[in-house]
């Protein structure tokens, strides 16, 4: 399964371009365990769905192709306590789009410049280095969130209070919700997450959405502060009109 996106994206690279098809022209379904780098360079009208597990690597160099992963249909697994994908997912992806039932592991979107993803809890240095895109993790992370950090924005369900003893604050900022922009960005994604994947924990915060709102994290670069179209919250955005 590791060469499928890949190769695929090859063949549709060489006749229509990076761009040429629109987005999610074709869904390959998967079944199983990938191995390492599914999906890897995987190009915009490529779309993969896995009902299983997959390795390290997922979406290295992701550039513009959607990848799904979500338990068996017939999992009883609670997805949100269980990880569904492995180390070092969305290295250095530029475009498309990850959306994961389960948590991701170690160095989750590090050096990420441009993909959306929505996880459901990472392991430690999450967001390393990441340049662009957005990330929204459901759930816990390790330690060391968003070291080095300059571009992108990342959303964080702080499941058990614990986020701030987790975060690298060298780079980045870090508040609770405060703009409604921001707020329409995150929870459109979560619910594209809970359409994509079936996942009932976002089903879930989406139907809690005012308790879900306020144990949430948006994490900005600090460079990004005065730079952005729409400011972090709806006074500052006020205050600039």
């Amino acid at each position: 399964m590791r060469a499928i996106g890949t190769r695929f994206s090859s063949a549709i690279t060489r006749k229509f371009g990076m761009t040429g098809l629109a987005e999610n022209h074709v869904t390959v379904q998967l079944r199983g365990a990938c191995g390492q780098s599914l999906g890897a360079f995987a190009v915009q009208g490529l779309k993969l769905v896995v009902f299983g597990e997959a390795n390290d690597y997922v979406g290295k160099g992701l550039s513009g192709a959607t990848i799904v992963v979500r338990p068996m249909v017939s999992s009883t697994l609670a997805s949100q306590d269980n990880t569904i994908i492995g180390n070092t997912v969305l290295y250095g992806a530029t475009a498309g789009a990850l959306f994961a039932a389960g948590q991701a592991g170690e160095r989750f979107a590090v050096r990420n410049s441009g993909a959306l993803t929505v996880v459901e809890g990472c392991g430690a240095n999450g967001c390393e280095y990441m340049t662009g895109g957005v990330a929204v993790i459901l759930g816990d992370v390790g330690d060391n969130f968003a070291a080095g950090m300059t571009g992108g924005m990342a959303f964080v369900y702080d499941r058990n209070g614990d986020f701030e003893a987790r975060v690298n604050p060298d780079t980045v900022v870090w508040q609770r919700l405060g703009s409604s922009h921001w707020e329409a960005v995150l929870r459109n994604l979560i619910a594209r997450h809970a359409e994509e994947t079936a996942s009932r924990w976002s089903a879930q915060l989406l139907t809690d959405w005012a308790h879900t709102a306020e144990r949430v994290w948006q994490v900005c670069p600090k460079e990004m502060l005065n730079r952005l179209e729409h400011p972090l919250s709806d006074a500052a955005r006020e205050a600039a009109e």
